[in-house]
């Protein structure tokens, strides 16, 4: 028997750092919203009680750094659970880019975990739990649409944006978060709108043009200012044909979002001239995307 769930990516249709913290995390409020690209993660009980991981990608770490590792051991130890587990991630989010691709997986294996071993965990406790690990766990726990705050752990529940297609492009760098937010300026930040806010009336009003001129990102000047090839792929973006493009969490990945597909191709054949890892998907934003864990037999 084995549980297969599905870890759908997220971007970043808002992202405002209200404060910093004592703690030094950057308080932030956040509309986030789930795309149709996903990793789907493949989990098995072992006769053991060790905790391995394997992937279908060579440079994610397979040991005690991998997010998932982290969620299974804290649920292991929470809950005094001695049975081993085996998970395979089937990799097609980007790593490092933005796309919560790492915290997307955690979450699909605490929702698998907690199918496979009957804990009977509500969403909340759930979330709780992924936030002990990355800052954006909590909201891939939740799935669908979503205003985060705190430092992402503070999860209230949106209706999905009107449809969209979404195109993305990554460069081949490298982003650290934490750098990005160690180079952000709290004094220089305030120069910039709050854009959540503006963004939740948007989408509960069903108004596509609304959310697309509402789109914000306080860290993309930050990154901008260090990786010209994302500012790059901003512009090429809009010289396409995009309504309007966006840097996702801490970037590299920009996104643009369209509402007619007949420009999807344009933009997309466009932006494979300036970086490989190009995607056109759509907005989901629902919750049951999120993806329930499919038990299948062996």
């Amino acid at each position: 028997m084995r549980i297969s769930v599905k870890a759908p990516a997220k971007i970043n249709l808002t992202l405002d750092v209200v404060g910093k913290r004592a703690d030094g995390y950057h308080e932030v409020e956040m509309v986030m919203t789930t795309i149709d690209l996903a990793d789907r993660i493949d989990i098995y009980p072992r006769e053991d009680d060790q905790i391995t991981i394997d992937c279908s990608a060579y440079f994610v770490p397979l040991g005690e750094k991998n997010l998932v590792y982290q969620v299974a051991k804290i649920i292991k130890d929470k809950l005094g659970i001695k049975q081993g587990v085996h998970f395979y991630i089937h990799k097609r989010i980007p790593i490092a880019a933005g796309l919560a691709g790492g915290s997307a997986d955690a979450a699909a294996a605490i929702r698998g975990l907690n199918n496979l071993w009957q804990l009977g965990l509500s969403v909340q406790e759930m979330a709780e739990i992924g936030s002990k690990v990355g800052s954006d766990v909590a909201f891939c726990v939740y799935g669908g649409t979503a205003l985060a705050q705190g430092r992402g752990e503070q999860i209230t529940t949106l209706p999905s944006p009107p449809p969209a297609w979404v195109v993305l492009a990554k460069p081949p760098i490298a982003v650290s978060t934490s750098e990005i937010y160690g180079k952000t300026k709290m004094g220089e930040i305030t120069a910039y709108p709050r854009r959540s806010e503006r963004m939740i009336d948007a989408i509960n009003n069903r108004d596509y043009n609304e959310v697309y001129k509402s789109l914000g990102n306080h860290l993309e000047t930050v990154t901008l200012s260090l990786y010209p090839e994302v500012r790059k792929i901003k512009e090429q973006m809009l010289r396409f044909g995009a309504d309007a493009s966006l840097m996702s969490g801490s970037g590299p990945t920009v996104f643009c979002l369209v509402d007619k597909e007949s420009r999807v191709g344009r933009i997309y054949n466009g932006l494979r001239g300036f970086c490989s890892d190009v995607y056109a998907v759509r907005i989901i934003g629902e919750r049951s995307y999120a993806g329930l864990p499919k038990t299948v037999q062996k």
